[in-house]
């Protein structure tokens, strides 16, 4: 059985543990300096002038329902989703990820933006304001930015790769150690491919703004495509090598865009600071061990080549210089690969179902993703930075985020899957500084093992938080365990 790690009985707790482990996980105790510290409102202002404002210090992260129709416009359950982020609170809503080409997609159901389901996409919008504007009488201090992607690897159709890496070009997913790799290596993306891609992302930011929009992001994380590109030091061409190639796109992509649209559309970018390595599911014991990769590792952006565990900033650091001065506004920071190393971007006390226990405490990956936020926050002071990480401290989570941004270790707190437990979550933090510890997250990767079920009609199940919402997913989870079983006998018959 899994270790149940979240044993804190108050803050004081906490503290002490994070002593023992030897991190810092600052913390400020007084109520009322916490619901003070995180109603502080944002603001940006973009290189040509115009300024945007966010009504106060909260965000809710970029998360996929998968609950998109086949023609890639959202679903009801889209629609239900958006409107409980709008009416929760917080005032910087990053619309999940949505795909800019057909073939980009990493499921069925996932969102992809282009004319055919645009009437649907502005109508998901509007209901997220609609929401918020009921709930808190006006929605003018609410951005909403859209996320837009390319899935590289983990495309559900055709998989393209930024470059070709020794470990998960065989093994991309987390499986037992000592199962065969898979057979077919995926498809290298050409130049040209990527030349072209440069103006599907210009077409679909474009069509995001005209659907009201406040923003797009450049997603850069998680080990989709251009993620990969951006740590392809092994890549030939134009695209690949030094930095500065390996930057080309996303800095090609950001001024084509500002040329495009304007100063006056928020340039944001989700971008995975520290990949790691690759782990698997020990073969003597449930316990993640990492699997064996080249030294010196180039294949990780973020990652000491000769130590691989540790994370170096400079190239990230450099790169979000670059990012800067190409008119960029807003940094979501995150980490690891989810279908690799599910432990460093998501630290959990309970694995998704086949997948491997957690090889370190989980307040270790806490504080990893607060140092990496503060590092790149001290950098760049006057950049707005979301910060992640926060979901495995529960209730004690609003102390921390008003710690990190009252010492401006980061200027926003992001929510990930806490707010798919908790959406409230914001409001409640203002109204009340105190969150009711029988509704927090408790990273049981419930939502990652819907996300993984694959096995009905449509080829995939939606995700969302069925302990803490039964009435969305109760049901669904019931579908999707009957109907995993159901493949699973059929695979052994």
């Amino acid at each position: 059985m899994p270790v149940q790690y979240f044993h804190y009985k108050s803050l004081a707790d906490l503290r002490n543990h994070a002593g023992e482990l030897g991190v810092d996980i600052p913390l400020v105790e007084d109520r009322e300096e916490i619901r003070s510290i995180l109603a502080r409102p944002v603001e940006l202002q973009s290189l040509g002038g115009k300024t945007w404002r966010i009504g106060n210090s909260f965000a809710i992260h970029p998360m996929e329902g998968c609950d998109g129709n086949p023609d890639g416009s959202p679903g009801e359950l889209t629609f239900r989703r958006y409107r409980r982020f709008g009416s929760g609170g917080a005032k910087l809503i990053w619309f999940e990820a949505c795909a800019v080409a057909p073939e980009g997609r990493a499921n069925p159901r996932q969102l992809w933006i282009h004319p055919g389901s645009a009437k649907q996409l502005k109508e998901v919008l509007q209901a997220c304001r609609e929401a918020h504007r009921v709930e808190f009488g006006t929605s003018e201090d609410l951005i909403a930015v859209l996320q837009l992607t390319h899935s590289g690897r983990y495309s559900f159709e055709k998989q393209k790769v930024a470059s070709r890496h020794p470990v998960l070009d065989r093994y991309p997913l987390v499986n037992r150690e000592g199962l065969p790799p898979r057979d077919n290596v995926p498809e290298l993306a050409s130049d040209d491919y990527l030349a072209a891609l440069e103006d599907r992302f210009v077409q679909a930011a474009t069509l995001a703004r005209e659907l009201g929009f406040d923003g797009v992001d450049i997603k850069m994380t998680h080990g989709y495509l251009l993620s990969e590109l951006i740590g392809a030091r092994t890549r030939e061409g134009v695209y690949g090598g030094p930095l500065e190639n390996r930057a080309r796109f996303t800095l090609n992509v950001a001024g084509k865009i500002r040329r495009k649209v304007g100063d006056d559309f928020l340039l944001a970018v989700r971008l995975g600071v520290y990949d790691g390595v690759p782990y698997a599911v020990g073969s003597e014991n449930p316990v993640g061990v990492p699997r064996n990769y080249p030294t010196p590792y180039n294949y990780g952006f973020g990652t000491d080549p000769n130590d691989p565990y540790r994370m170096d900033l400079s190239e990230p650091i450099r790169f979000i210089g670059w990012l800067k001065q190409a008119g960029v506004r807003l940094l979501n920071v995150s980490l690891g690969i989810p279908y690799a190393n599910p432990h460093l971007g998501r630290p959990f006390d309970k694995p998704n179902e086949g997948y491997y226990e957690t090889p370190e405490h989980p307040l270790l990956g806490v504080a990893r993703h607060f140092s990496a936020t503060a590092q790149i926050q001290n950098a760049y002071p006057d950049l707005a930075v979301v910060g992640t990480g926060y979901t495995w401290l529960r209730h004690l989570l609003i102390h921390a985020a008003a710690a990190n941004v009252k010492l401006h270790r980061t200027t926003l707190a992001g929510l990930g899957r806490a707010a798919l437990a908790y959406p409230e979550l914001p409001r409640q933090t203002l109204e009340k500084a105190e969150l009711n510890p029988l509704h927090t997250c408790k990273t049981l990767s419930y939502c990652t093992y819907l996300m993984r079920s694959k096995n009905n009609e449509l080829g995939q199940f939606p995700t969302g938080c069925p302990p803490f919402d039964k009435e969305g997913y109760g049901e669904i989870m019931k579908q999707a365990r009957a109907a995993n079983r159901a493949a699973a006998q059929k695979k052994q018959a």
